[in-house]
């Protein structure tokens, strides 16, 4: 059975960075981003992904049960036992969707949700400080952080009931904050 790791975290929280090192130390470890999934679906030419194509070509957001059906496929079709994917869910209709689709399979069961906590301070200051692009700017952040914020409470709340949401502190090198995720993945998967 698959064993699956959400990593959720502010825009900045440096969950992309955190999950891509985990997975490049261990080779039992696949990590995804949704929108590589999306896009890598898309490059294959599959009927699922011409659908999404049809969807980011025009600029739309791809529908719930698209990407939830091409994140399920991908994790089905991982090479490792153990995946993390960051910035998922990123709204309660995606997490509500998401676990209704994990419930009624069993082939992936998610071990654990991971929040890498930021002020909201310190995510603004990294985002805007690394300005990769023209969507790093100040408005987009505020826009992203709002967006990232508004369901936060009810994901976090769903998940701890569920005793799977685990929290790491986001305000540290990047070498603590690894550490500590890799162990809480080591400790959960025991």
């Amino acid at each position: 059975m698959k064993q699956l790791f959400l990593i959720i975290g502010a825009p900045g929280s440096g969950k992309t960075t955190d999950a891509s090192i985990i997975a490049n130390d261990n080779a039992n470890i696949t990590h995804y981003s949704t929108g590589d999934l999306l896009r890598a679906e898309v490059a294959s030419g599959s009927e699922l992904g011409k659908t999404i194509d049809s969807f980011i070509s025009k600029g739309n957001l791809v529908p719930l049960e698209v990407v939830v059906n091409t994140i399920i496929t991908a994790l089905k079709n991982a090479p490792t036992n153990t995946i993390l994917i960051d910035g998922y869910p990123r709204s309660v209709e995606q997490m509500l969707e998401f676990d209704k689709v994990l419930k009624n399979q069993s082939e992936v069961n998610l071990k654990g949700v991971i929040e890498v906590k930021v002020s909201e301070e310190v995510a603004r200051e990294r985002v805007l400080g690394r300005a990769r692009g023209a969507d790093d700017n100040e408005e987009v952040f505020n826009n992203r952080m709002k967006v990232y914020l508004e369901p936060l409470n009810e994901i976090t709340n769903f998940y701890a009931k569920e005793n799977i949401h685990h929290i790491i502190n986001g305000e540290r090198s990047i070498e603590a904050i690894v550490a500590d995720m890799k162990n809480l993945i080591n400790e959960l998967l025991k």
